[in-house]
């Protein structure tokens, strides 16, 4: 299958998301799924309801291109999160919520 990896990521700079995310990603991929990367480096840097917007943007994107999505601990205390969530049930997308 192939997955993508939702989890809170307000606050946090792109290298401690990888770190956060690592363990589940080597895990998934032992398990024979393929993890798309769905960190977002080619954006400028920005703040405010309007750069989270085109972050959420971008993820629900990502929620299209793949099979499944799974849901780090704490995803239901993020506004994006809960947002793909969202999507990902109404769209019939396999969802995994790990903690």
């Amino acid at each position: 299958m192939k997955v993508m990896i939702s989890q809170p990521m307000k606050g946090k700079t792109n290298e401690q998301i990888r770190l956060e995310r690592e363990e589940l990603v080597k895990e998934l991929e032992k398990q024979g799924h393929e993890v798309v990367d769905t960190v977002i480096d080619d954006f400028i840097e920005g703040e405010g309801n309007d750069y989270a917007i085109r972050c959420l943007a971008k993820s629900i994107e990502f929620i299209a291109s793949v099979d499944a999505v799974v849901f780090m601990k704490s995803y239901e205390n993020a506004r994006g999160c809960k947002i793909e969530y969202e999507v990902a049930k109404n769209y019939g997308k396999f969802i995994k919520e790990v903690n």
